[in-house]
C-alpha cells in the first residue's frame, strides 16, 4: 500500500513556489490557509474528511486544495504540486527570470497574430506592417478577424481575397528583410467549425482559431467544440483559449473546458497554444500554461495587436512563458518565417 504524503507540506511547498513565480496573493493565500488549517491533523483523520467530503466544509478549505490534500493522503504527489516543480526543474539550468524573458524575447523572429483597419484595428496594414519592422521583427502575420464577428467588421471571404492580393503587393515594395504573412483569426463556431471557406484558409499562411462567442457555454460542450477546431487541417493556433478579461471595464471570467483533453488535442495534432501578450487578457492563465507545457505543445507568443504600438508587448508574453517554463525551441515565432511556413499545417 502506498504510503500517504505529508499534505500540510505539501500545500506549503505549493504556496511557496506560487509566491516564487510571483502569482496572486489570493491564490499564494488559499494554500497556506489551507496548510494552517490542516495543520496538526493526522493523514487518517485527514483520509477520512477527504474520503467524505467533509473536508471542504471546513473553513479555509476550497475545492482546489482539497483535491490537493486527497492527492497526497493517497501518497500522490498533487498534480499541482507536480506542474510547478516541472516549472522549477525546466529553469534549473537558473537563468533569473528577467534574464530568461529577455533571452526569449530577442529570439523571437515575428508576431503571429494582429490585426488592421480592415477589421477592428486602428491602422492601415503598411503601418502595422514598417512598424513591426521598425521593432526589429523579420514578418508579421496578419490575422483580422472573420465574417461572422460583425461587432469587430469581420472579413467576408471577398475582402479576404482582395487583403491576400494587398499584402502580396506591399511584400513586393517592402523588398527582402520582411515579409507580411497572410493569415486570420477565424471564428470557431459553436458546433467547433471555422467561419471561413475551406478552400480560402486552406491558401493562408497561419490560421489562428479564436472563441468569441457564447463563452459561458457548458464545459462539456466547449470542450467538444474546442477538440473539434483543433482537429481541423487548416488550424495552427489555438488563439487565447480561455477568453478571459482581467482588467478594465469588460472583465470577463474564463470559459469552463476539459484543458487536459484540449491541450492533449493540441499537442497530438499540431496545433501551437497562444500565448496571448495583451494586459487585459494574458491567456491562458499560468496554471494552464504550465499544463500546455507539460502536455507537450508547441506555442507561439502573440500581440493581439490592433495598433502599431501594441505590437510591442511581446515580452508580457515572454515573462509568463519564462516564468512556465516554456522551452524556446517550442515557441514557433522564435522560428525564420520559412521554417514557420514549413511547419504550419
Amino acid at each position: 500500500m502506498t504510503e500517504p504524503r505529508d499534505a500540510v507540506a505539501d500545500l506549503r511547498r505549493i504556496a511557496f513556489l506560487l509566491e516564487r513565480a510571483h502569482e496572486s496573493t489570493y491564490r499564494v493565500r488559499a494554500f497556506r490557509g489551507a496548510a494552517a488549517v490542516l495543520r496538526g491533523r493526522d493523514p487518517d483523520e485527514l483520509a477520512r474528511l477527504s474520503a467524505s467530503g467533509e473536508l471542504v466544509r471546513l473553513k479555509g478549505v476550497g475545492e482546489v486544495t482539497a483535491r490537493c490534500v486527497a492527492e497526497s493522503v493517497a501518497g500522490e504527489e498533487p498534480v499541482y504540486l507536480r506542474r510547478l516543480e516541472a516549472t522549477v526543474s525546466s529553469s534549473a539550468h537558473v537563468t533569473p527570470l528577467d534574464e530568461a524573458a529577455a533571452a526569449l524575447r530577442t529570439a523571437l523572429r515575428g508576431d503571429c497574430h494582429s490585426h488592421t483597419e480592415a477589421s477592428d484595428g486602428g491602422s492601415p496594414l503598411w503601418e502595422m506592417a514598417e512598424t513591426a519592422r521598425s521593432l526589429g521583427h523579420e514578418y508579421l502575420v496578419v490575422t483580422d478577424h472573420s465574417p461572422r464577428l460583425t461587432v469587430a467588421n469581420g472579413l467576408s471571404a471577398d475582402r479576404l481575397r482582395a487583403q491576400i492580393e494587398q499584402v502580396a503587393e506591399l511584400n513586393e515594395e517592402l523588398g527582402s528583410g520582411f515579409r507580411v504573412l497572410t493569415g486570420i483569426e477565424v471564428d470557431i463556431l459553436d458546433d467547433g467549425a471555422l467561419d471561413q471557406d475551406e478552400d480560402l484558409l486552406a491558401q493562408l499562411d497561419v490560421v489562428v482559431a479564436s472563441v468569441h462567442s457564447k463563452l459561458r457555454m457548458p464545459k462539456a460542450e466547449m470542450t467538444e467544440r474546442m477538440l473539434t477546431a483543433v482537429a481541423n487541417p487548416h488550424v495552427d493556433v489555438l488563439g487565447h483559449c480561455t477568453g478571459r478579461m482581467v482588467t478594465g471595464n469588460r472583465k470577463r471570467p474564463e470559459s469552463e473546458f476539459d484543458a487536459d483533453a484540449v491541450f492533449a488535442a493540441c499537442a497530438e495534432y499540431g496545433v501551437a497554444v497562444e500565448i496571448n501578450s495583451r494586459p487585459e487578457r494574458l491567456d491562458p492563465p499560468k496554471r494552464l500554461l504550465r499544463l500546455a507545457v507539460e502536455a507537450g505543445c508547441d506555442f507561439t507568443i502573440d500581440t493581439d495587436a490592433h495598433a502599431p504600438g501594441q505590437l510591442d508587448w511581446l515580452g508580457n508574453g515572454c515573462d509568463r512563458a519564462a516564468r512556465c517554463g516554456v522551452p524556446a525551441d517550442r515557441v514557433l515565432n522564435t522560428l525564420p518565417a520559412d521554417n514557420l511556413l514549413a511547419r504550419s499545417r
